[in-house]
């Protein structure tokens, strides 16, 4: 008996443990003396904490009883410290125990005398005490067997033991208390197993960052969440359960390539056009393999990356703008040279050539420079100067020089003035922004028509509003003017309602444009009124 005590053998055991009850004056011809116990609250706060384990208990006893009817045995469930918390079996045995002081709190330590249930927890394996194998004499017609089980660590979380009258004892008896410790090990850990999935899976399906849909290796729909449903806009979600994830066709295909040629897909970027517009999302979908290497179930999660697919087109977008101020800059500089050579050539050969219309001339000449000072907005910024002005004399300036291209082309100019404010305004630049508008109204009318011109008060805005019943544009055109590079025009570069918007936004405006194929096309702009 020199070795550690976990190695000593049965019969050695039995005997340290009777020494001991021996040494500590414990008299055999009296019952057995449980000097500790828990509580009523203590004991019921561990029938709690030991609810899960006793559920799973309950279930092998019932089995194990039920194959043995008829045979007076009792069984006994403690916790990792010997203490009794539940009896099964036959009900004679259980009322002749607990006569015996042997109840639900009491504790089963070496002061009890020699038990089976100190044994195995002591020695860390069964145990079994048959007849005068136990200290006590009144125990001595008994037959004890003691198991532990214990967590996936290997950390024993109490016993089960089971007691019947000698004459029924048996050897098997211990070897089948172990087979249902095994049992109820194996059990507890398919039960957390199955917690952890069911937390994984609920984690996954109630996210709301992911659309989830998960399937057998056959591709039929075991779950898919909410989130899921309203990417796809699948509606009903009883629709697509217990159904193939083939019926999807944007998905489809997807895990067709896994399910049928076992390859991983990951990072796939999908595009579809729901009822509010363009979505744009990220796909992956990956098998789940069991210990055969079959496919067991294929999961797909959806990332929506709409809105960063609208960043990335602004930052295209601004490296268009970028890109298109330096063009316009190096245009800009280009047309200033001749302009300059005209207009000076002009003005050496002066009024007394009798050159028709020489002032008119002399003032497109400087408009054309100053937009083409304009351009250079995108390329620097330029000194502006606001002052006080009118809407109303700007927009006649404007209109004289449409009259004539006008009248060509069949096209019909008019002019309703409610209201007049003064708002404070580069003239030049708000210039042109009229002119950019009216050029394209006048564009949109190939084959004649008519543009009005409306100015009135909308809350503390002068409102400008160009109308004409031209061509129109769709909905996708409209959501991108003002996009450098973006026109319809054959020979257009996007740039003209880029500079108008600019303009507005530099003096606090706003811009609200409709449109309607083959209906015609609306602008309304609003300057603030000083």
């Amino acid at each position: 008996m020199g070795g550690p005590l976990s190695k000593i053998d049965t019969a050695d055991a039995i005997a340290v443990s009777k020494q001991y009850c021996r040494q500590m004056g414990i008299k055999p011809d009296e019952l057995p003396a449980f000097t500790r116990r828990y509580s009523h609250a203590e004991l019921a706060a561990k029938l709690v904490k030991y609810q899960e384990y006793t559920e799973v208990i309950h279930f092998f006893i019932s089995k194990f009883l039920s194959s043995i009817s008829g045979s007076p045995i009792m069984i006994a469930i403690t916790d990792d410290r010997g203490y009794m918390l539940e009896f099964a079996g036959d009900p004679t045995i259980i009322e002749t125990v607990r006569h015996l002081g042997i109840e639900e709190g009491i504790q089963f330590n070496k002061d009890a005398g020699t038990n089976s249930i100190d044994l195995c927890l002591s020695h860390q394996r069964p145990f079994q005490l048959i007849g005068e194998d136990h200290y006590h004499v009144i125990h001595h017609g008994l037959a004890c067997y003691t198991a532990g089980f214990h967590n996936d660590k290997g950390t024993v979380l109490g016993t089960i033991s089971l007691m019947t009258d000698i004459h029924f004892a048996h050897p098997h008896l211990l070897a089948l208390l172990c087979t249902m410790a095994d049992s109820v090990e194996r059990e507890l850990l398919l039960r957390r197993q199955n917690t952890q999935l069911q937390i994984l899976n609920q984690f996954l399906l109630d996210t709301n960052f992911y659309g989830v849909v998960i399937t057998d290796g056959t591709g039929s729909i075991l779950e898919m969440n909410e989130r899921c449903r309203s990417m796809l806009q699948l509606g009903n979600p009883d629709v697509f359960k217990d159904k193939s994830v083939f019926d999807i066709g944007l998905v489809s295909g997807y895990f067709q390539r896994v399910m049928k040629r076992f390859e991983d897909c990951t990072g796939v970027e999908l595009s579809v056009n729901l009822q509010d517009g363009e979505h744009h999302y990220m796909l992956d979908v990956l098998p789940v393999y069991d210990n055969a290497h079959s496919i067991v179930r294929v999961v797909g999660s959806l990332r929506d990356i709409t809105e960063m697919k609208k960043t990335e087109e602004i930052l295209r977008n601004t490296e268009k703008l970028v890109f298109a101020g330096q063009i316009a800059v190096g245009i800009a500089h280009e047309i200033r040279n001749p302009l300059t050579t005209v207009k000076g050539m002009l003005q050496l050969s002066g009024k007394n050539t009798c050159l028709r219309h020489y002032d008119l001339i002399m003032s497109e000449l400087d408009r054309m420079n100053l937009i083409v000072s304009e351009f250079l907005i995108l390329g620097k910024p330029q000194a502006v100067h606001f002052r006080q002005e009118r809407c109303m004399p700007v927009m006649q300036e404007v209109l004289h020089l449409f009259e004539i291209q006008a009248a060509l082309n069949s096209i019909t100019l008019s002019c309703t003035t409610d209201a007049d404010h003064l708002i404070r305004c580069d003239r030049n630049q708000i210039k042109q922004v009229f002119m950019n508008i009216l050029k394209n109204a006048v564009e949109a009318l190939p084959f004649g028509g008519s543009v009005h011109i409306l100015l009135d008060t909308e809350g503390t805005y002068q409102r400008i509003r160009i109308s004409d019943n031209g061509v129109g544009m769709t909905d996708e055109v409209l959501q991108r003017i003002g996009e450098p590079f973006h026109t319809t025009k054959a020979e257009g570069n996007g740039l003209g309602m880029m500079i108008v918007k600019r303009i507005i936004e530099a003096h606090k405006g706003r811009l609200l444009i409709t449109s309607k194929v083959n209906e015609g096309t609306t602008v309304d702009i609003y300057l603030p009124i000083r």
